[in-house]
């Protein structure tokens, strides 16, 4: 028996170390990259943990017949799941770490674009102290109405954080009843009014060929002038040429993301230049806690597999 782990970020490997030693099998970490390099680390493994190497048809062909892919996190973007269950092999995932993290992470977002803190602090750098030559527009937060599409399990976290600053809260979802979104305090609406009538638009949502650039130019047109778009879950789901587009032009007031298209964040982004947007690098996940929760996960999932016992979170039936 072989686990591999293909990539990771987090510094050690301890509870994937000990996974394997548990169930005699033998381990062998890299830092891959390229296909080519995952081919080859993943040879004959039978359980592979893996962050963002690429999964394609060609590495898992690699990989001993019936083995099992864990991906450290939620999204399995990398993962071809096509390829997967025709050659079969078992995917799973991590969906239930990191909740609060990203959370919280999406609300500081919020709250900083909201009162514009960036800007504030941006203009007593550069000598002012007049608040009406810093900023312009602030809404107050008891009048403000957040959308969120995607009403899952950190979406949910975000609406109580939030709710807390009196916030409107209206969702989209449509695995979730209005009695389900009523208990959560939400409103719900249909994508096309939620886009249409939030001042904060937050994503939570998988990234798919629906999600795709779920908000484009055309998008970001129908909401309301001065808004703000807050992206915690996937970079795919927004247009960053339009986003920036529309940040300019100031019909986007601000952004907050976490995720991106491409990452890193190529050189020659125009998100690098925009104005009103704060960035992070695909972090909000990140805490002490969360890092060994998910890696603690992981490995537990890679021992079931190695055992032969029922998995807690396959994606492919």
């Amino acid at each position: 028996m072989k686990l591999v782990v293909t990539d990771q970020a987090f510094g050690n490997t301890r509870h994937e170390q000990a996974a394997a030693q548990v169930a005699g099998a033998s381990f062998a970490a890299f830092q891959c990259r390229s296909e080519a390099e995952t081919v080859q680390a993943v040879a004959g493994a039978n359980v592979v943990l893996n962050n963002f190497a690429p999964m394609t048809h060609r590495v898992m062909q690699a990989m001993a017949t019936g083995a099992t892919i864990v991906r450290y996190g939620v999204g399995v973007d990398n993962v071809d799941l096509v390829a997967a269950k025709q050659l079969g092999i078992q995917v799973c995932n991590v969906p239930d770490y990191g909740i609060e993290e990203v959370a919280d992470h999406a609300a500081a977002m919020t709250l900083m674009m909201a009162r514009k803190l960036n800007q504030y602090d941006q203009g007593i750098r550069a000598g002012e102290w007049k608040i009406d030559r810093m900023v312009t527009g602030i809404r107050s937060l008891c009048n403000t109405t957040v959308g969120l599409i995607g009403l899952g399990r950190i979406a949910k976290a975000y609406v109580s954080r939030l709710a807390a600053f009196g916030c409107h809260m209206i969702g989209f979802d449509p695995y979730v009843t209005e009695a389900q979104a009523k208990a959560l305090g939400v409103h719900l609406m249909s994508q096309e009014q939620v886009i249409s009538s939030a001042h904060v638009l937050s994503l939570h949502v998988p990234l798919t060929p629906a999600t795709r650039h779920l908000i484009d130019a055309e998008a970001m047109a129908k909401m309301p002038q001065g808004s703000i778009i807050i992206n915690c879950s996937r970079g795919g789901l927004i247009d960053e040429t339009a986003l920036a587009a529309a940040l300019l032009s100031g019909q986007i007031s601000g952004a907050g993301l976490d995720v991106f298209a491409q990452e890193p964040l190529p050189a020659d982004s125009p998100l690098r230049t925009t104005p009103h947007l704060i960035m992070s690098p695909h972090a909000a996940f990140f805490s002490d806690t969360s890092v060994d929760t998910l890696q603690r996960l992981a490995a537990e999932e890679a021992l079931r597999c190695l055992r032969g016992e029922p998995l807690r979170c396959s994606l492919i039936t």
